[in-house]
């Protein structure tokens, strides 16, 4: 009887390698863009719930997988996809997050989202039908559909456990168990490897396959390549959608905007600051320059007087003159205007980050200068944030500013402008002529248009959390 059993799980796992060859050939076929991200995963048998993966396997159960083909053909096609861009968007390398339910949560609207965009037929699902009304509602509150801004809606929203349950029964497909730890079942010895008839080695990318040392013994990359592996993968998809799959770009607008977020070089906003600091002579004790072999050997010889005395100054870098417009035109957020200000505030009244004396204009602009408030000390800084009120809310143009502080350049209110930081959505007219100094925009990632800066602007994308944290 045991040998009978046995025969029929083999027969049920060949068949089920079947019906993923059937599901990987319908992907090749409709989105060549995808090719090497659909090839990346090995195929292991393993008690998960339908399909998972760990980035380097594709976990299946023969018998279910079996059961849902037979039920839907569409729906294991759409299994694959679905698990693969939980790979391709790096899902399950999870950050620092307090919920893992909402989590799953996020990242499978963000992924069920991507593959109705695609609207191919071997793709289609009724499970479509259940999610239309949750996705029409979040598209409304959240602009950049990917995982971690959906996350970020829900906790915000303090979604509650049944609410999260319900949305799931739309929007699985894959088991996200094996994100978080090795699926029981699978090892040395339990037909993790498998690779036969099917996938049995990773394309040539030409960026090193599947044939390091640090390989798994069935195969797999380790960990560490798989997440390299990855990120070459998702960019390249990025590319491709961006240029040569431009027709299927069209319907993969989700995709390009989830991947240019997922890319996009992050910066921590101190060390930008920094960038617009300028040198200046600040009162304190020169350590760096100070013998002490002089020093010691004076007071050895003459008792009570040293050869070299410390310097009473260094050349510290601090901010002095700089500008901070702000973009109040009625898309950005009132509230947010100013906890960006309180950020940039907060560090800039760090130890060694203010002159004694300064010359810092905040300039409050929509499509005209509103509010210039110049700043002279760190106590007009104090009086500027606890009265501070937004004025505007009207268009967007930049050019109004730049024009401005030229105007004040040549007034001499400005001996030496290093730079000009504009907070915006990035929704407006920029000047053609880069300025004579350095002008930075910065952005909220969920409001971010900075794909349009100029060429001579430098572009910051921040997080929300990164303006709200603490300094």
């Amino acid at each position: 009887m045991d040998t009978e059993n046995e025969e029929k799980l083999q027969q049920a796992e060949k068949l089920a390698r079947q019906v993923l060859q059937y599901a990987r050939n319908s992907l090749f076929l409709n989105l060549r863009f995808m090719d090497s991200a659909v090839s990346r995963l090995f195929p292991a048998p393993c008690p998960v719930n339908g399909m998972g993966t760990d980035t380097r396997h594709l976990f299946f159960d023969s018998l279910s997988l079996l059961r849902i083909f037979a039920g839907n053909n569409r729906r294991v096609t759409r299994m694959y996809l679905h698990t693969v861009l939980h790979c391709v968007f790096q899902h399950p390398y999870v950050g620092s997050v307090t919920r893992l339910d909402v989590w799953d949560l996020a990242c499978d609207i963000a992924v069920e989202q991507m593959i109705r965009d695609l609207a191919l037929p071997c793709l289609e699902d009724p499970c479509e039908g259940l999610q239309s009304q949750v996705l029409i509602a979040l598209q409304s509150k959240v602009k950049i559909m990917n995982a971690e801004h959906i996350y970020r809606y829900f906790m915000d929203q303090d979604i509650t456990d049944i609410q999260c349950a319900e949305m799931q029964k739309a929007f699985y497909m894959d088991d996200h168990s094996p994100w978080y730890a090795p699926p029981e079942g699978y090892g040395k010895g339990k037909g993790g490897g498998g690779s036969e008839n099917y996938g049995s080695h990773y394309p040539d990318d030409g960026q090193g396959g599947g044939n390091s040392d640090e390989e798994d013994e069935d195969g797999a990359m380790s960990e560490r390549e798989a997440r390299e592996s990855w990120d070459r993968i998702s960019r390249q998809i990025q590319v491709d959608l961006e240029t040569f799959s431009k027709s299927r770009g069209d319907h993969a607008g989700n995709m390009i905007q989830n991947l240019k977020a997922l890319h996009r070089e992050r910066c921590d906003y101190s060390d930008f600051l920094r960038r617009f600091s300028v040198y200046g002579e600040v009162m304190h004790i020169d350590e760096d320059t100070f013998d002490y072999n002089f020093y010691t050997y004076g007071m050895d010889l003459y008792g009570d007087m040293p050869l070299v005395e410390p310097l009473e100054y260094k050349e510290m870098k601090r901010v002095r003159e700089f500008v901070v417009a702000i973009d109040t035109s009625g898309s950005v957020a009132g509230e947010t205007v100013q906890k960006f200000v309180q950020k940039t505030y907060n560090i800039l009244k760090q130890q060694e980050s203010f002159f004694s004396k300064v010359n810092i204009h905040i300039i409050q602009c929509d499509a005209d200068i509103q509010e210039d408030a110049k700043i002279t000390c760190q106590e007009e800084f104090d009086i500027y944030i606890q009265n501070m009120k937004i004025h505007g809310l009207g268009g967007t143009d930049f050019r109004p500013v730049f024009s401005y502080v030229d105007e004040l350049i040549k007034a001499k209110e400005f001996q030496n402008l290093k730079g000009l930081i504009y907070f915006t959505d990035g929704y407006g007219r920029f000047p053609t002529a880069p300025p004579a100094y350095k002008a930075a925009f910065v952005f909220l990632d969920e409001e971010c248009n900075s794909y349009n800066v100029p060429p001579w602007a430098i572009s910051l994308v921040l997080e929300k959390a990164d303006i709200e944290e603490e300094n």
